[in-house]
């Protein structure tokens, strides 16, 4: 061992940093407990009497939580006498990564194609199989190529009929699809006709109801597709104004009894997360967004994840700030479980509605999390 080596291990010794209980290491140790293969590539953690380091995703037994220290890389293990696991290679790039590696680069393609590629075209992209590389865009992004080019076609159709009031302006600059093919994808894409986005929701009817709930009124908002609205606050006609501010133009009207069940579901949404009934939600959103949406419903009652962590989820581990205002913007309240995001450092962030109703959320979720694994098996 050399003088510089054997200082290094005195320095790891003293330095509590290394091991202490903040937040950010106490992630980075369930990350390791429950071998989080989406973790690899953001640090690796040491083992001091073994003096090896690994992966998150390694699957080795779990080490001893006294004898582990985190480095935000390998070279910086080595640095301090620790060898690379033979295991899981942790110098290597990680699976996780080689994956968002390749579904970043199918999405470039699709982004930057005159005509939505081929699937045999993305599979020859990345040199995978069309099956695998349709499994892997689903499994990194939560939807389908297909999706994708149409939601990213529908965030330049959005653009293009802000700037124009003739929607056959917009399909002469969308050369890649036939007209009666722009309609039906962009009718897909923005939940409604392409002249009714021009006109504000002009011609869409939006049925709404408000209810009481633990965490304040509950307003839900519902097209003949699905919810495409749950809003919370305290004033049901701020509510209202909030609901008629995102649709200027759509028939806004108060709903008698055909809402009672959808509200009646949304309200055990929020009180019993793990038992709510499915809600058909008719989402809206930039290509972005949707990404963002469809992947924090991947994220379960009691979990939480980091906006990082989200970023590298979607395949855009820069783009933490953007999903961070993918968040905000977010009109599905508990439906799109936005509340389940926080910080890096483990500290709740904001919440559009507000930091409170989000902790309560949380609390609650991690409480009947605790009960299920308390209560006796029947």
């Amino acid at each position: 061992m050399t003088e510089a080596i054997r200082q290094k291990r005195n320095e790891l010794a003293a330095d509590g940093s290394w091991s202490d209980g903040s937040a950010e290491n106490q992630g980075r140790w369930d990350a390791v407990v429950g071998r989080d293969r989406t973790q690899d590539g953001l640090f690796v953690y040491a083992v001091i009497s073994t003096r090896i380091y690994c992966r998150p995703g390694c699957g080795s037994r779990a080490p001893h939580r006294k004898n582990v220290r985190f480095f935000p890389d390998g070279t910086e293990a080595r640095k301090y006498g620790f060898r690379a696991c033979k295991r899981c290679l942790p110098d290597d790039t990680p699976d996780w990564a080689s994956r968002t590696m390749f579904v970043s680069r199918m999405c470039r393609l699709i982004e930057t194609s005159s005509r939505t590629p081929t699937l045999a075209l993305l599979a020859k992209s990345i040199g995978y199989s069309p099956f695998h590389s349709h499994r892997m865009f689903l499994e990194v992004t939560g939807i389908t190529p297909r999706a994708y080019a149409v939601s990213v076609r529908t965030a330049a159709l959005m653009t293009s009929l802000s700037a124009t009031e003739k929607v056959t302006d917009a399909i002469h600059g969308d050369r890649a699809v036939s007209a009666s093919q722009f309609y039906a994808d962009m009718s897909r894409g923005l939940g409604m006709a392409p002249a009714t986005f021009v006109k504000g929701g002009k011609g869409m009817t939006i049925h709404y109801a408000t209810a009481a709930s633990n965490i304040g009124r509950v307003l839900v908002g519902a097209t003949d597709r699905g919810v495409c609205a749950i809003l919370i606050g305290d004033d049901p006609e701020v509510l209202e104004r909030d609901l008629r501010d995102r649709f200027p133009a759509a028939a806004i009207i108060e709903a008698g009894t055909e809402l009672a069940t959808t509200i009646t579901q949304v309200v055990s949404l929020i009180h019993e997360p793990e038992t709510a009934t499915h809600l058909p939600l008719d989402i809206r959103g930039t290509a972005f967004q949707c990404r963002v949406w469809h992947a924090l419903r991947e994220v379960r009652p009691g979990e939480t994840i980091a906006y990082s962590q989200l970023a590298e989820r979607i395949g855009n581990p820069s783009a933490s700030r953007a999903v961070a205002n993918a968040c905000g913007e977010n009109p599905l309240a508990v439906a799109v479980p936005c509340h389940r995001v926080v910080r890096s450092d483990g500290t709740l962030g904001g919440y559009r509605w507000g930091v409170e109703r989000k902790k309560s959320l949380l609390d609650r979720e991690r409480r009947d999390n605790v009960a299920r694994v308390l209560s006796p098996q029947t």
